[in-house]
């Protein structure tokens, strides 16, 4: 299984947060799965970060190779299909993660409810 980290599953993963469910810990921490983190979401962190409305790391490149997160780049298919998708979410940075869900057939970690309401994999994190 490849899971792809909501921006804010990732910023809690790095900073140790404990409002990281605890599922999602597990999974990510599980050697034999792969993680995967969008160019979507070091951009929604960019634009987050210069605004002042984000504290995050400096070095997102150096925390997701210390991490062995792989980065997702976003491509033609992801943006055409981010474009095709109903409008249940208006975050551009989730369309987009979900488009890249569904295009490279990854399972979503994330704690968005609105996530649920399209066609794409979803990590469980039931906590009780």
């Amino acid at each position: 299984m490849t899971l792809l980290l909501d921006t804010h599953i990732l910023l809690w993963w790095l900073a140790a947060d404990p409002k990281l469910p605890w599922p999602a810990a597990a999974a990510i921490s599980d050697g034999a799965t792969l993680v995967a983190v969008s160019a979507a979401s070091a951009w929604e962190i960019a634009i987050k970060r210069t605004a002042g409305r984000l504290e995050a790391p400096d070095d997102l490149a150096d925390a997701l190779a210390i991490n062995d997160f792989d980065a997702l780049s976003i491509s033609l298919d992801h943006a055409l299909a981010a474009g095709a998708l109903p409008m249940h979410h208006a975050d551009p940075f989730d369309r987009m993660l979900i488009a890249q869900a569904q295009v490279e057939g990854l399972t979503v970690v994330t704690v968005d409810s609105r996530f649920s309401d399209y066609d794409v994999d979803l990590l469980p994190l039931d906590q009780g």
